[in-house]
């Protein structure tokens, strides 16, 4: 079965053939995150590998933190297909965010902001996630709402996804 998408471009030769429904639209979501063991793989797990069944590239956006290759490995997540750039700037990653979606080159963009977006930041990111019909997740640690935070404490980055 093939799937078509609706949108200005037809961009169904991007995505593998499966009998998994796949996303119409793409979309933002941004997710709060504890250092409770466990709750980032309960949350994120079952979308990324069912975005991994796409032939699209999942890019995650990090501060400054290496992904942990053997996670990703033992989670069953295609590390073929799985980009990873660190950012540390509020513009730059929030930008190089923009611009990934907008590409249509990935299924997901994954960007670790530790600050609460304002309403142009979460408009342009729509905008782009709906042109590149891909998933933009933008993970926050609790207790992180300032607005001038720039640099994600390293304690607050679930540890077993990095290193």
């Amino acid at each position: 079965m093939r799937t078509q998408f609706s949108g200005t471009a037809d961009r169904s030769h991007r995505f593998a053939t499966s009998d998994v429904a796949q996303p119409s639209l793409g979309g933002i979501t941004e997710l709060r995150y504890s250092e409770q063991p466990g709750m980032m793989q309960l949350l994120l797990l079952p979308v990324l590998k069912q975005l991994s069944l796409q032939s699209r590239w999942q890019l995650w956006l990090t501060p400054a933190h290496k992904l942990n290759r053997h996670w990703m490995q033992q989670s069953g997540l295609p590390l073929e297909k799985s980009m990873h750039i660190t950012e540390s700037e509020r513009y730059s990653t929030v930008e190089s965010m923009v611009k990934a979606l907008r590409t249509g080159n990935y299924s997901v963009v994954l960007a670790w902001i530790p600050y609460e977006l304002n309403d142009d930041e979460r408009r342009e990111l729509k905008q782009a996630a709906a042109e590149g019909e891909a998933l933009g997740l933008v993970m926050r640690p609790q207790g992180h709402d300032g607005v001038l935070c720039r640099q994600p404490s390293a304690s607050k980055i679930p540890s077993d996804l990095f290193h």
